[in-house]
Order: C-alpha cells, then sequence, then structure tokens
C-alpha cells in the first residue's frame, strides 16, 4: 500500500471511531442518564446534596434540590454536562446555606449499625451484593458487586437517608447478568 492509501485508511478508522463514540452518547436512553447523573452527584467528592432530583427528557438534565452554596451548584451542574447523553442541564438547586440545615454528629460506629440495619431493611439492596466498606467521619464507601446500576444508586440513597452521614463514596461494580 502507498502512503496515500494508509492516510486515507487511518483517517477513515478514526472517524468510525469517533462517530460511534458519539452514536452511543447520544442514544443512552433518559433513565439512563438520570441514573447515571444521580450517582455521579451523590458520590463526588465537594458535592453535599441530601435533597437531590434529577429529571432527564430527551437528555435534557434538570436538576431539582438544595445545596449549600453557589460553588457547589455550579459543581454539580459541571458534572452533569459531562455524564453520555447530556445535551443539555437545566440548573434549579437552591442553595441553602449549611448554617439552615441541621448537622447532626454521631459516632462512625453508630453510623455504620444505622446502615447495616437500613441496607437490611431494604430487601433490594440487601439482595444486591452492596455492603458498607467503612464510615469514616461520617463519610460511607460503598463496595461490592451487582448486576445494576438502579441498585447501586438505591443503596447509594439508602445511605445518604442514614442520620449523621455527610458524603457517600461508591467503589461498586456493576456487572451485567451473563
Amino acid at each position: 500500500m502507498n502512503r496515500h492509501v494508509m492516510r486515507i485508511a487511518r483517517a477513515t478508522a478514526l472517524i468510525a471511531v469517533v462517530t460511534t463514540g458519539a452514536a452511543q452518547a447520544a442514544d443512552r436512553p433518559d433513565s439512563w442518564v438520570t441514573t447515571k447523573t444521580k450517582l455521579s452527584l451523590l458520590t463526588t467528592e465537594g458535592i453535599s446534596t441530601r435533597a437531590l432530583n434529577v429529571d432527564t427528557v430527551h437528555g435534557v438534565v434538570t436538576l431539582h434540590g438544595q445545596v449549600p452554596n453557589q460553588a457547589e451548584k455550579a459543581k454539580a451542574e459541571e458534572v452533569a454536562r459531562h455524564i453520555d447523553g447530556v445535551k443539555k442541564v437545566k440548573n434549579l438547586l437552591q442553595v441553602v446555606p449549611a448554617a439552615a440545615r441541621k448537622a447532626v454528629d454521631r459516632s462512625d460506629d453508630a453510623i455504620k449499625k444505622s446502615l447495616d440495619a437500613a441496607f437490611k431493611a431494604n430487601s433490594r439492596v440487601h439482595k444486591s451484593g452492596i455492603d458498607v466498606q467503612s464510615v469514616n467521619k461520617g463519610v460511607v464507601l460503598l463496595s461490592g458487586k451487582t448486576k445494576s446500576m438502579a441498585a447501586e444508586l438505591e443503596a447509594v440513597q439508602v445511605a445518604h437517608a442514614v442520620s449523621g452521614v455527610k458524603r457517600v463514596a461508591s467503589e461498586v461494580q456493576v456487572e451485567p447478568a451473563s
């Protein structure tokens, strides 16, 4: 093959890879975009929101809820923008200063016991294969393997609802059913 043909072949291969990736991102269902956005927002350091709602319609993500400051509002929007399949973000998050929220300080052991009880009480989370790996100063680390991103999201939401939890991080591996 001469150099000209090689260049055309490489360019064609590159275009195929780029357009395939773009098509896959554009084809993400709204439910997938919503779930992935919630997971990202709930597990990103520097975003502390409990009252979080994400709606997606035709790739347009709308964020609802409360954050303690303008910087977190902007960060949440930036995180949402980087999710595959997101075409636009409508940021309706309200800024409610931390002083207006009631903080609850609990020991890590007490939080862990409450998390274990909450996971056990929720049959879907209990059967999901997701566990509380650790609690450190109110920061919860989830681990395990599960079959769906929805199960991971539910576990993160259950953990966030436990009194004293300041943040939830996830090392959960989603392994599709074979």
